[in-house]
């Protein structure tokens, strides 16, 4: 009888834990950036380089699905119910592709496993992707880093980083995922406007 009283004692605690206050079960939300593809003009018939897009890389921290928010510089937190539906990298990587698609510059641009039969090599990090609190005002703060490299020779072309601020005006969640699309658009748009149009032509 006494192990009985115990295991409906154990489950008892156990369903209290998982209901929690209110007796319901809480649900994460997913959340993903929302980056429109600018578009896609077939390439000057003179085109004739291809690109290839590597994984990009980011720290570990920014990897895990949760949102990330900082209430000083040294101390990182994370939203427990509010998560990305998918990496920030894939997301940041296909917006890459979107956009060296769009310019024209290039004939073909897919992502990189290893192909051989590529002109160069885009490689990039995704640095900051967060919410900052401890200024004046809730902020977002986006940071990348990108170079392009000649595939046969892996001499750099070209390189460029951006750091973008924006400020959130609505105070949730919802809101800092917004802005953290408006902002990652404006970096992402930066950061490969300096692009030289040389490549193009090169073979």
């Amino acid at each position: 009888m006494k192990k009985v009283l115990k295991a409906l004692a154990l489950m008892l605690a156990v369903g209290t834990t998982l209901t929690g206050c209110g007796g319901r079960l809480r649900y994460p939300t997913y959340y993903t950036l929302n980056l429109p593809a600018p578009p896609d003009p077939p390439p000057l018939e003179s085109v004739r380089t291809s690109i290839a897009v590597r994984e990009v890389q980011s720290p570990a921290y920014l990897r895990q699905g949760p949102i990330v928010y900082r209430t000083t510089p040294e101390e990182i937190g994370f939203y427990e119910y509010h998560r990305w539906a998918a990496d920030p990298r894939t997301l940041v990587a296909s917006a890459v592709i979107d956009h060296l698609r769009a310019s024209g510059q290039f004939f073909a641009v897919s992502m990189y496993n290893g192909q051989r039969d590529i002109n160069y090599i885009f490689s990039g990090k995704l640095e900051k992707l967060e919410e900052v609190d401890y200024q004046a005002g809730a902020k977002v703060e986006v940071a990348i880093w990108a170079q392009i490299t000649r595939a046969k020779t892996g001499v750099t072309v070209w390189s460029n980083a951006v750091f973008e601020v924006g400020t959130v005006s609505q105070k949730n969640v919802p809101g800092v995922v917004s802005q953290m699309n408006r902002t990652m658009e404006i970096a992402i748009n930066k950061l490969l406007s300096t692009v030289p149009a040389a490549l193009a032509g090169d073979r």
